[in-house]
């Protein structure tokens, strides 16, 4: 098949801009060809180079004692001990779920499920955090239930809990909806495997499921925002099968054991091409690959669209040839594809021959590891206006305003859709917290949490940074887990537009101050940029996955409160409403300053909680919402009334920072309070968990009136 013409039209259709193409002439000495065009363009773009935010990526703190592996490979990788590490990694599927919202969540389930397995680690938990346009928008209803639909179709066929996450509603994500996958696993700390090759003449090998045209471009597709011409990109998008992928898992998994396999990547964004790339230049070879010998399902497939297709469960590997026949009876078995489609080159040379032809003959090291890296003009966000004095309000009726919309109800309707109980061993399902993992045959659990408040990020990038990450400290800490380090979903608009540059800079500084702050490093990521659609992005959602340690020999905490039990509020109360819930949903405003986060009160507050979980029965974070919304929560969980003893709307509904509810029994309260008052902590009785109403002063409803609000709330938009 002749190959088209290198026009500047087609130049620009993938991604490239002119001066990108200067630097491709002066590498390659002449023009490229069609396949090495598609090639640069797939390397080049921001899904695969990171070229707008390698610069600023590179401050985050990736190091600590329980770091075994952080980011560069295809997840991160920290010590649990025993000879255990936990293998993790959260990532977006942002604009293929906006285009086809089933296959677009499935696939990114899919794949963050193989790039945990990919290191020799077995998938034990999965997240999801979802952002979609308001409720009222002609595409918000079909992109939710397709999203949910797609992440639950793939995750319970494949056999993996899901265990946490965060759904959230802004007019801002109208035209761009966001799908951050995360998935986690279990390896043997000294059996972790990697991507870099190494050896000469090494055959390249194909695993898995067979190539087809589905998600030609994908990456490409997903570095440019969105226009009038999406319902064009559809074939952009790859389609899965759960089914497939579990077979690839238990084989690749078995692989492992034989000692056959020299290095290994998953064939994600980019597909053939990104996989092979990365192999050879993170162990400084070249890579050939005959591309007559790739399994096929469609006719006639060119070398442009086998380098670019982006087909899901496949694997590309280096193999030591003496296992070659070993490693093959694995795959045939699992009645996967196994096949040789090339070798390890000594020379730095990316080589594409496709029946004797060649169709791309490239300076692999160029394609990858120097890739483009911009420093992107920014500014920096200006501060926000001082918030005018909020009026008092009911604090029941504010209540129901919060727990009656999309973004305060109960999320059952969704995570009823997902499996949380596959593989046995979930403690604490979703909707009450950070999801709690044991960890199989051991004394030992993990805990998950998702999260990111996109308006503080939006006013204030440094502290909305600062925050996410606290929120996540807090949330592992309000279980009794040790948190240990962080994954990033980095999702932002067009980082050409220098207030969209100054966001992620920001918030980068703030994250980077707060995992330092809370010895919580930064191990694996994604960066999802262009998430904008006609010059309108999305709210910046920088969205931090974070895993603790509860150690064998120590308590849980993730008992529920019971009649009698006091409320006790640690952290200081300033009553902070700017960029608040209640101002949200109530006052239908987003006006103020995002709360101030001071690190040091948060890693105190923390490490109070996890000292003294045998005084404390149930423990909530506070964020938003704060103590109104926490305790009703707190009620709804326990089926146990509540009642604080403030009616003033700063106090019930403010979102300082590093602050929890607990509930205990009074004995336990006393001794809590002393413990508190010798660590400098401040603590206050805030009422009591009692009777059938929730009471905020004088003012009171039936608990099971609000608990049906809650509950009914979010299928009431959505079912």
């Amino acid at each position: 098949m002749q190959e088209p013409a290198i026009t500047t039209e087609l130049i620009q259709s993938h991604g490239i801009n002119a001066e990108e193409y200067d630097r491709i002439l002066e590498i390659m000495g002449r023009e490229p060809s069609f396949t090495e065009l598609g090639i640069f363009s797939a390397m080049w773009n921001e899904h695969c180079s990171y070229k707008s935010s390698k610069l600023h990526l590179k401050k985050l703190p990736v190091d600590g004692p329980q770091v075994i592996c952080g980011p560069g490979e295809n997840a991160g990788v920290v010590d649990i001990g025993d000879g255990q590490a936990v293998v993790f990694k959260m990532e977006s599927h942002n604009h293929p779920s906006y285009i086809e919202p089933y296959q677009g969540a499935a696939t990114g389930v899919g794949g963050i499920l193989r790039d945990v397995f990919t290191m020799g680690a077995r998938p034990i938990a999965a997240m999801n955090a979802l952002s979609f346009g308001e409720k009222d928008h002609p595409k918000t209803r079909q992109l939710v239930h397709g999203v949910v639909e797609g992440v639950g179709g793939y995750g319970n066929a494949f056999g993996v809990p899901t265990v946490g996450g965060e759904v959230r509603f802004h007019p801002a994500y109208n035209g761009n909806c966001l799908v951050n996958a995360f998935a986690a696993g279990l390896a043997d700390a000294d059996k972790i495997f990697y991507s870099a090759a190494s050896g000469v003449g090494r055959p390249v090998v194909y695993l898995g499921a067979k190539t087809g045209r589905d998600g030609v471009g994908g990456a490409t597709m997903a570095s440019a925002e969105f226009d009038d011409t999406i319902e064009e990109k559809r074939p952009t998008v790859q389609v899965g099968d759960p089914f497939t992928e579990k077979r690839l898992m238990e084989a690749t998994l078995e692989l492992m054991q034989t000692g056959a396999v020299i290095s290994i990547q998953d064939m994600g964004a980019a597909g053939l091409t990104c996989s092979a790339v990365e192999m050879g230049d993170k162990g400084k070879l070249g890579v050939r690959l005959d591309l007559e010998n790739v399994p096929q399902r469609e006719q006639n497939m060119t070398a442009y669209e086998m380098m670019l297709s982006e087909s899901q469960e496949r694997m590309l590997m280096v193999l030591d040839p003496a296992k070659e026949a070993e490693a093959r009876a694995v795959f045939v078995k699992w009645d996967l594809d196994f096949a040789v489609v090339g070798e390890t080159l000594a020379e730095d040379r990316f080589l594409i021959v496709h029946n004797g032809e060649v169709k791309a003959d490239m300076v692999l090291s160029k394609l990858s590891s120097t890739a483009p890296e911009y420093d992107r003009p920014w500014v920096a966000t200006p501060a926000a206006a001082p918030l005018e004095d909020v009026p008092q309000i009911d604090g029941i009726d504010a209540l129901k305003a919060l727990i009656g919309s999309t973004n305060y109800s109960s999320r059952e309707w969704v995570y009823q859709q997902y499996d949380s109980q596959v593989m046995a061993d979930t403690v604490r399902v979703p909707g009450y917290g950070a999801g709690v993992i044991r960890v199989h045959g051991t004394d030992k659990m993990l805990a998950f949490t998702s999260d990111v408040t996109p308006r503080y990020v939006k006013a204030n990038p440094v502290e909305g940074g600062k925050q996410a990450v606290a929120e996540a400290f807090r949330n592992l800490c309000a279980t009794g887990a040790k948190p240990l380090a962080t994954t990033d979903n980095l999702n932002f608009g067009n980082p050409e537009k220098p207030e969209i540059m100054g966001q992620f800079v920001g918030a980068l500084d703030g994250i980077g101050q707060a995992c330092i702050a809370l010895d919580m490093p930064i191990v694996s990521g994604n960066v999802s940029l262009y998430n904008e659609t006609d010059g309108q992005g999305i709210l910046p959602t920088p969205t931090i996955g974070a895993v603790g340690l509860i150690a064998a020999g120590e308590e849980p905490i993730l008992d529920l409160a019971r009649d009698g039990h006091v409320a006790l509020l640690i952290g200081d109360t300033i009553g902070h409403l700017g960029q608040s819930a209640l101002l949200a949903e109530v006052f239908n405003s987003e006006d103020g300053d995002a709360p101030a986060v001071d690190l040091t009160a948060e890693r105190r507050n923390g490490d109070f909680i996890r000292a003294q979980r045998a005084l404390i029965k149930c423990c909530s974070d506070l964020s938003d919402g704060g103590l109104a919304l926490a305790a009703f929560e707190m009620a709804d969980a326990s089926g146990v009334g509540v009642q604080l003893d403030t009616d003033d709307t700063a106090q019930l509904f403010g979102e300082d920072q590093a602050r929890y509810l607990v509930a205990c029994n009074f004995d336990q309260a006393e001794a809590l309070m002393l413990a508190a008052g010798q660590a400098g902590v401040p603590i206050t009785s805030v009422g009591k968990f009692t009777g059938d109403t929730v009471k905020f002063g004088a003012s009171e409803a039936p608990l099971a009136e609000l608990s049906d609000i809650s509950r009914s709330a979010f299928a009431g938009f959505f079912a």
